[in-house]
């Protein structure tokens, strides 16, 4: 039963992860995202959410639901605040996240067509 509830927590935290990760990305990169990444995503969670619901308690699968959530706000806040310290010129920043934009787009575009 614990590790269907810890598998049950990782699909959480991994599917809004991703979820979350969209938020970051520029509108051209961003409709990529969301057709391929977004949308699969929020189908995971939802699904995990049913099967948390359908195996476990209500009290326990609202619980893991919560955590995770929180855990991912965390997360992303906390590697807000690092990389704003890391870089105090935005314009470095700007260029990084353009070409890791591009990177990925490139390989979404390469597992696509070959």
């Amino acid at each position: 039963m614990i590790i269907k509830y810890a598998g049950f927590l990782f699909t959480l935290l991994w599917s809004y992860t991703f979820i979350k990760s969209q938020s970051i990305f520029k509108k051209g990169s961003g409709i990529l995202i969301t057709l391929f990444v977004t949308n699969i995503s929020w189908f995971t969670f939802i699904a995990a959410c049913f099967y948390g619901l359908k195996n476990f308690s209500f009290y326990h699968a609202l619980l893991g639901i919560a955590l995770s959530i929180i855990l991912v706000q965390l997360a992303f806040s906390r590697l807000t605040l690092f990389i704003n310290n890391k870089f105090q010129d935005k314009n470095t920043l700007l260029k990084i996240k353009t070409f890791i934009e591009y990177l990925i787009l490139i390989a979404v575009g390469y597992f696509i067509f070959f």
